[in-house]
């Protein structure tokens, strides 16, 4: 299959997770079952149609609106399905359209929910960190085991950089944190770092930004989630970890 092809191919059906990851953010912070009830209207109840259920075509053609009742969906349904797509599809360009790309495409599964569940809820579930430690190593295990022992190192320094932060300032970083950027360190090996510095620096920058818009005392009581930094970061670093690690590696060593 042609990177071009493959690149479709995850766009597609990038999207189509993401419509079930929409459901993954809005079920399981409540502890609801994810495969019943099926989706349905939030405002009248109506089961929607598997023909109303296409990724963010569905959304377009029906403007927004439930079919029966006509109420509005949010449009952030359709965003997802869209970003996640695009990633996907981004992911099998960058890594190509074989075994190499399965580590990355399975990290974007993983950090749309945790982003969209941490932005709603301030937590990170520990199901999807299990899902991401169990899952990171075994893909490494059949497609690239010689790096494991460098994710699994990663992992522990990550994961540890951050429990001390936490241990230190624990109003600033909670435990899912932690668990997040350990994980990160699985997926990413020797390019979480970058991750965790964008992740820094990132939400460095929008804290001053809400300090300056409230004020110093209103702006430090504002609770802002931290997970969509790492996340943030998490992307960067799979498609330009690597290089900026050795860029820093060539000029500073």
């Amino acid at each position: 299959m042609s990177t071009g092809l493959g690149a479709l191919v995850a766009g597609l059906f990038g999207a189509i997770f993401g419509s079930f990851l929409n459901v993954v953010a809005y079920r399981l912070p409540r502890k609801e079952s994810l495969a019943s009830p099926p989706s349905r209207c939030p405002s009248c109840g109506t089961p929607i149609k598997p023909y109303d259920n296409i990724p963010v075509l569905s959304w377009l053609i029906l403007r927004g609106r439930c079919r029966a009742c006509g109420e509005k969906f949010s449009g952030r349904y359709a965003l997802v399905e869209l970003a996640t797509g695009l990633l996907c599809a981004g992911v099998v360009l960058d890594k190509g359209a074989d075994s190499d790309a399965y580590l990355g495409l399975a990290l974007v599964l993983l950090l749309v929910p945790v982003t969209l569940i941490d932005l709603d809820h301030r937590i990170i579930p520990n199901t999807l960190m299990i899902i991401g430690t169990v899952v990171a190593p075994v893909i490494l295990l059949a497609t690239d085991p010689d790096s494991l022992v460098e994710h699994l190192i990663a992992a522990a320094a990550g994961g540890g950089f951050f429990l001390l932060a936490a241990l230190a300032y624990p109003a600033g970083m909670g435990m899912g944190d932690v668990k997040l950027a350990f994980v990160l360190g699985l997926f990413l090996g020797g390019a979480v770092a970058p991750a965790l510095l964008i992740a820094l620096l990132s939400g460095t920058v929008i804290g001053v930004a809400i300090i300056a818009r409230k004020g110093q005392a209103e702006g430090r009581k504002t609770q802002v989630p931290f997970g969509p930094f790492l996340a943030l970061g998490g992307v960067v670093a799979l498609f330009v970890g690597d290089a900026i690690a050795d860029w820093y590696v060539d000029n500073f060593f």
